[in-house]
């Protein structure tokens, strides 16, 4: 039990002393950076969707089914 106990005290020290947390400015440059990776990334695999709906309705089509 005391092994937990360890490494839950130095998880918590490090987190303390040794991560370098981003300022607010910081944080939400990279939140709006994500954001927009998202949505650009979410219009790629509609497209993509909507490309390849059409491709097989044209191929369904083509076979009459």
């Amino acid at each position: 039990m005391s092994k937990l106990g360890s490494y839950i005290q130095e998880a918590y020290d490090e987190l303390l002393h040794k991560v370098s947390w981003p300022s607010w400015d910081e944080l939400q440059q990279t939140t709006i950076i994500v954001l927009v990776a998202l949505g650009l990334v979410t219009a790629v695999v509609a497209g993509m969707d909507l490309a390849s709906k059409g491709v097989l309705t044209f191929i369904y089509q083509l076979l009459g089914k």
